[in-house]
């Protein structure tokens, strides 16, 4: 013990060593703590006028968004090069604010509406831990904000989907965002202001998804219908136009939705840089907060559909497709896959509805897929010496903790078996420093984190030692089955000496390296950090708050 509540393990042997000094504290000042570090995270990543001055912004940034014109997808060859210009429709819009992707300054639908639809549930389901309860992570302003964009991206009177602000690759002869290194507020007057080159770093494209009224990719119409449904829930006293305004959008889309995709799903340009291939799951989320949003009251006039039972019986359906689907128990809760939450979310609406029979998916199906998903989780951990739940050299795979701590909590809450809240602690605990790193993969939280992002204001303006200023709150990739490398022009060099002291630790294939220019490993993003909220979230409340 080296002072109050902070430890230190010592072991004695041949080679004897003591491990790095880590924390011991209670529940609620440890979670309280990470969820105000992860809505941190979220003020630090928006965009335009309504940004909020911390240590790490001093400026808003991308007002040009404010009239943006729009584009038709661009055409990229398989090596994602920009093949020509863009073509412009000759329309403009408003597509301002939002968060930015990553660690770049992208603004993508994908990303969005997935973290949105964790987002607000998580208000809505603790107001304690994330709403107006908290003490120091209050998330309904902020969820609002997002929302705010989403609706910006979606013009509900001409039924028309922009889904992309801003492109991450270019060719010979234009700059994409990737490109270049800088700080956000220098963009509107890239280049000089006049340098075509930089055209679209001045000028950012708004990517359209289709002409109005077109049919919408399911993946994008699913999510979207759900945060929009899930702002009518949470708005609908407090701002009743404002949220009327979000149900009705949320059913325009969701009876667009294209429910027979045959090509590539609609992500973002290019497809590879998020590379989605299933959609029921989405439809199912979808439709089930759809339901939640009708059977909360008596709904506004005008809808296209009133009645509560009619999307409770398409949630039934989309959860039946997903479970005899290609995907199925395939993956967990994170950007790709949603039915860890869509499940979870369906078992309670068909409690609510009082257990009506006639539907295509009973309460213990979808319980049966939660654990399904869960048990391959626990092979995977039986392999790994800290009990992990998922390959470490994998995408994404910090995330996946993240959404494997907040399935293990649901199903733990649906059935009351201690050994899913056991899971849910082993798998937090995994991205939070116990695994063979030594290392948490959220900024802030724990005493070993990641001091190198690859994220241009963290690395511009924040501390490379750890110290403040910090983009707390970031959840990282974590590791991978390699490190990227690339050094852009205008980065600060972290590590200093390009030192790598996670390599001893690096085996089985698996790889982490804290260094800027891994993307691979420590590039954070918005759809990353989202489950962590309501794993922290979860932690800190036990249980959803009542009525729902």
């Amino acid at each position: 013990m080296s002072k109050k509540d902070s430890y230190t393990i010592a072991v004695t042997g041949p080679i004897g060593a003591t491990s790095p000094v880590f924390a011991v504290d209670a529940t609620p000042k440890l979670y309280t703590a990470a969820l105000g570090n992860a809505l941190y995270f979220y003020q630090n990543e928006r965009d335009g006028a309504d940004y909020i001055p911390t240590p790490l912004r001093s400026a808003p940034a991308h007002l040009n968004d404010e009239t943006a014109a729009v584009y038709l997808t661009p055409v990229i060859d398989r090596n994602d090069d920009l093949v020509g210009d863009l073509q412009p429709t000759g329309a403009t819009t408003n597509a301002a604010g939002g968060w930015w992707d990553a660690g770049d300054y992208l603004k993508f639908v994908q990303t969005a509406s997935y973290t949105e639809a964790l987002m607000l549930i998580g208000v809505r389901d603790f107001p304690a831990a994330m709403g107006k309860g908290s003490p120091n992570a209050d998330f309904t302003a902020e969820a609002k904000f997002g929302v705010d964009w989403l609706r910006r991206m979606w013009d509900d009177n001409s039924r028309t989907l922009y889904y992309q602000v801003g492109i991450g690759t270019g060719n010979d002869e234009i700059v994409s965002d990737h490109d270049i290194w800088r700080l956000p507020q220098v963009d509107d007057d890239y280049g000089h202001g006049w340098d075509p080159s930089y055209r679209y770093i001045r000028n950012r494209p708004v990517l359209i998804a289709a002409p109005a009224g077109s049919p919408i990719s399911p993946n994008l119409a699913g999510r979207l219908a759900a945060a929009f449904a899930e702002s009518y829930q949470l708005f609908r006293t407090s701002n009743p136009t404002y949220a009327r305004q979000c149900l009705l959008s949320a059913e325009h889309i969701f009876d667009l939705a294209d429910t027979s995709p045959k090509d590539d799903l609609l992500t973002v340009a290019p497809f590879d840089f998020y590379p989605e291939t299933e959609w029921r799951d989405g439809l199912e989320l979808g439709a089930t907060e759809l339901y939640f949003a009708l059977a909360s009251g008596r709904p506004p006039s005008g809808l296209p559909h009133n009645d509560a039972f009619f999307y409770l019986r398409a949630a039934a359906q989309w959860a039946r497709a997903y479970i005899h689907g290609p995907n199925d128990a395939t993956d967990t809760l994170n950007l790709y896959d949603v039915s860890g939450l869509a499940h979870f979310e369906l078992y309670r609406a068909i409690a609510r509805a009082g257990n009506p029979g006639g539907l295509d998916v009973s309460q213990a199906d979808l319980l049966d897929d939660l654990e399904r998903q869960l048990s391959n989780a626990g092979v995977q951990a039986a392999l790994d010496p800290f009990g992990f739940g998922f390959p470490w050299d994998e995408y994404d795979s910090a995330t996946h903790g993240a959404g494997l701590s907040v399935m293990a909590k649901e199903v733990s809450y649906l059935t009351q078996d201690a050994s899913y809240e056991n899971d849910a602690r082993f798998w937090l605990a995994n991205i939070m420093g116990a695994n063979a790193w030594g290392s948490s993969f959220i900024v802030g939280d724990g005493g070993t984190f990641p001091d190198c992002m690859q994220h241009q204001v963290a690395n511009l303006v924040g501390s490379l030692d750890g110290q403040e200023p910090l983009l707390r709150g970031a959840l990282v990739e974590g590791p991978n089955s390699f490190a990227a490398k690339g050094f852009l022009h205008g980065m600060r060099r972290c590590p200093p000496g390009s030192g790598d002291v996670f390599a001893p630790f690096n085996r089985n294939g698996a790889v982490y390296k804290d260094n800027v220019q891994s993307y691979s490993t420590v590039e954070p993003a918005i759809d990353l950090t989202a489950a962590s909220f309501l794993m922290f979230a979860w932690s800190l409340a036990g249980a959803p708050a009542a009525g729902f």
